[in-house]
This record gives C-alpha cells, sequence and structure tokens, in this order.
C-alpha cells in the first residue's frame, strides 16, 4: 500500500512537472512577415498562377486578422462585412491569441499549397523556439484553438466555387481575328477562364467595376486602335535602359518559359500580387507595426488583391482581347518580340494595373499617401531595388511598365488604373476594421 501511495505521488509530480512553465508566449510582428515570406516561397515554388495565389494569400490574412481583433478592443470582426463570413468560434479556455493566429495562418495556408512539407518544417522550427518556457497545456490549447478557427474558414473557403471551377471546361480558341490566342514561346493555354465565378470577398459581384469597353478593333492605318498596336511596337523598339528596368521589376509572371532549341524550362517568379505582399512587409517594418496592426494591413491588402483579380478576369474574358504581340507577329513585323513573355491570358484590362492600384489605395488608407520606400521585394529574384515616393507612384509604375514590357495597349492600362482605384477605395469604405468609438474613448 505504501508503495502504491509512493508512486501515485511520483506520477502527479511527473504531470505536474511535464506541464510547468509560464502560460505567456510574446510574439513579435516579425514572425508574422517570416510565416508570410514562407507562404510566399512556397506560392513561387509551386508555380501558382497570379489570382489562385492571390485566394491563398487572403484567407490566411484573415484568419490571422480575426483570431488577434478577437483579443483587441481597438479592431472590429471582419465576420459579418465579407460575403457569406461568419464569426469565428470563441476559445474553450485560456489561450495565446497571437500563437492561435499563427497556427490558423499556416493550418490554412498549408491547406491550400501544394508543398505542404515546406510549411510542416518551417512550423516545426517556429515552434520549437515558441513554445520554449511555456506550459505545454496552455500552449497546446493555442494550437487547437487556432485550428478550430482554420476548420471555420476552410468550410467558408469550400464555399467560394473554386473547387467547382477545376471541373470546368477550358477557353476555347477559334478564328475570330479579335479574340485572345494563345502567344510564344509556350502557347499556353488561358489561365482561370472561369475566375469570375468565385465569391468575392468585399465588392457585391465581379461585375460590380466593369470598365468602359477597350476599343475597337480595327486594323485600318490610322484608325484608334491601330495607333494603339503601332505605340507598343514603336516603344517597344525605343526602350531607355530606366523603361527596361522598370518592366523587368514589375514583370511577376509565373510562367516564364525559356527556350533553348526543343527544351524548355520555367523560370520561378513571384506573382504580382506577392510583390504587393512584400510591399505590406516594408510599410509594417518602417512603421514598427505591432502583429495586430500587422495583421490588419495583411488583411485589408489580401482582400483588395483577391476581389481585384476577380473584377480584373470577369473583364478579361468578357473582352477577350487579342494580344498586342499576336498583332504586331501577323500584320507588321515577324520577328518582333516583347521585352517581357506574354502572360497566357486575354488583354483587357490589365492585371497589374488594376491589382496594384487596388493594393495601393488599401495600404495608402493604413500608411498615409506619402510613405516614401525603397522596394527590395524583386532582389531574391535577381532584380534590384526601386524607390517610391507613395504607394500610388509604385502602383502607377507597375503599370505603364506593362507598355514598356510590350504586353498591353495603353486602354488596359489607364482603364487598368481607374478600374482598380475605384475598386479599391469601395473596399476601404465598406470595410470598418477600426473599432472608432474605443479609438476615440483612448484618445
Amino acid at each position: 500500500m505504501k508503495n502504491r501511495f509512493l508512486l501515485l505521488i511520483l506520477s502527479a509530480f511527473l504531470i505536474v512537472g511535464c506541464d510547468s512553465g509560464k502560460e505567456e508566449i510574446t510574439i513579435s510582428a516579425d514572425v508574422y512577415h517570416q510565416s508570410m515570406d514562407k507562404l510566399s516561397e512556397v506560392i513561387v515554388h509551386d508555380i501558382f498562377s497570379p489570382p489562385v495565389a492571390s485566394r491563398i494569400y487572403a484567407y490566411p490574412s484573415i484568419a490571422m486578422y480575426e483570431i488577434l481583433a478577437k483579443n483587441d478592443a481597438a479592431y472590429k470582426p471582419l465576420a459579418g462585412q465579407l460575403t457569406d463570413f461568419a464569426a469565428i468560434p470563441d476559445p474553450d479556455e485560456n489561450v495565446s491569441f497571437e500563437l492561435a493566429a499563427i497556427q490558423a495562418f499556416l493550418t490554412i495556408g498549408k491547406t491550400l499549397i501544394f508543398s505542404e512539407d515546406k510549411i510542416n518544417e518551417y512550423k516545426e522550427e517556429l515552434y520549437k523556439e515558441l513554445g520554449n518556457g511555456v506550459k505545454k497545456s496552455y500552449f497546446n490549447a493555442s494550437v487547437n484553438y487556432g485550428n478550430q478557427v482554420a476548420d471555420h474558414i476552410l468550410a467558408w473557403a469550400d464555399g467560394d466555387m473554386y473547387k467547382q471551377t477545376r471541373t470546368f471546361p477550358k477557353f476555347t480558341v477559334n478564328d475570330d481575328p479579335t479574340r485572345w490566342q494563345p502567344t510564344p514561346p509556350g502557347y499556353m493555354e488561358a489561365i482561370e477562364p472561369h475566375w469570375t465565378k468565385i465569391r468575392p470577398f468585399a465588392i457585391d459581384s465581379s461585375t460590380q467595376f466593369v470598365p468602359v469597353r477597350p476599343t475597337e478593333f480595327d486594323l485600318a492605318k490610322g484608325s484608334p486602335f491601330y495607333k494603339e498596336l503601332m505605340e507598343v511596337y514603336n516603344v517597344g523598339n525605343n526602350l531607355t535602359k530606366e523603361q527596361k528596368e522598370i518592366a523587368s521589376f514589375w514583370d511577376c509572371n509565373p510562367y516564364v518559359v525559356n527556350q533553348t532549341g526543343h527544351v524548355m524550362a520555367a523560370t520561378k517568379k513571384i506573382t504580382p500580387g506577392g510583390h504587393w505582399i512584400g510591399i505590406i512587409k516594408i510599410a509594417c517594418k518602417a512603421h514598427d507595426a505591432n502583429p495586430m496592426r500587422s495583421a490588419e494591413a495583411y488583411a485589408l491588402t489580401s482582400i483588395a488583391l483577391a476581389d481585384a483579380f476577380i473584377s480584373c478576369w470577369d473583364e478579361k474574358f468578357r473582352s477577350n482581347l487579342i494580344r498586342p504581340e499576336t498583332l504586331i507577329n501577323k500584320h507588321i513585323d515577324e520577328d518582333w518580340l516583347p521585352l517581357l513573355q506574354t502572360p497566357p491570358f486575354p488583354e483587357y484590362t490589365s492585371g497589374h494595373s488594376v491589382i496594384s492600384n487596388a493594393a495601393a489605395i488599401a495600404l495608402t488608407s493604413l500608411f498615409g499617401d506619402s510613405f516614401a520606400f525603397d522596394d527590395d521585394t524583386e532582389v531574391k529574384y535577381g532584380l534590384g531595388v526601386r524607390s517610391f515616393s507613395s504607394f500610388i507612384d509604385a502602383s502607377e509604375e507597375a503599370a505603364i511598365s506593362r507598355l514598356y514590357g510590350g504586353i498591353h495597349y495603353m486602354p488596359a492600362i489607364a482603364n487598368g488604373v481607374t478600374q482598380g482605384k475605384a475598386l479599391g477605395r469601395y473596399v476601404i469604405d465598406k470595410l470598418e476594421l477600426r473599432n472608432q468609438s474605443v479609438a476615440q474613448n483612448e484618445e
């Protein structure tokens, strides 16, 4: 009996000892930025298209924001503000909201990409560091809560029509001379022709920001359309060193194909949305933004980016306008090549113009209209650093880069800028992330 009693005491001691530690986890904003960097790295590795990448950024960012906002009275939840999005569950016990936010972010991100092992390896190393000296039951409760929220948001994501569009028919190419055709060197099929069916986050529908019609197709010399075509040709033939640098800096084409003889190899690059995700990090670090404010920036901007892709792709496959390269090679100069490789989808409107300006409007609403920054997002992809006086300055350079690259007519750029800015303003006007009554009381 005495030995049994001692055994029970020893067992209780071991249980308490194994769960000793603090119920407090301090997570800096750098951890959130590093986790986003890892997600971008995997998106590039897995070669997701720009529209799909925007979806992959949005859902984890929303999860991160919702969990942190639940523990911060100065912020309002996005539940009830985004389409079909219900409130996330409350935790059943004491948890670290900051750890739960990381768990939800990584869990959702891992679910939406292919190379799950890369996320798992990153998380394993990260959690070794975060769990040091922390009470095990508290750490596990926080992780479990993150999983609860991840399940909630993934169930919401399942209703956005993404899975259904995987089975929809491919884009049909025909002999219509105005209609988009695959372009060299890969002659890839059109990317995401049914993206207009994806459920938007904040905008009412994919057709809410339909731009003005593209210039009427007319190859008669002297016609407005012919002049636009010749502008692409002439600008491409007389590029300055600066213009070439601008075009290359904003290329962001994950589908670049390098051909040597009969051998083709792909060069992996960050997507246009991924470039702006990188700019969010630059802005947050410059403003010493804490985890909550960083999560706000990622959530608001990723929502603007995702809805901008839905709006832009809706127009691309409505107008189905042929690319300059196709017409120049057929009617003007069969040997002409654009500086950049033409992406595999219709021309109008310019995706860079739409999404960059939507993102710039979102970031301006958070960090002001005079935030000057050095953009080093592309350094890891072999490019240099470019400096901008504001987010709008950067977005307008991103837009005009498509003319320098030889892949867009000017109306696609100019009207795309208008489309993106209008959409961005709508998103920031509709979504209330700050609790103004709390902010006023704090002042």
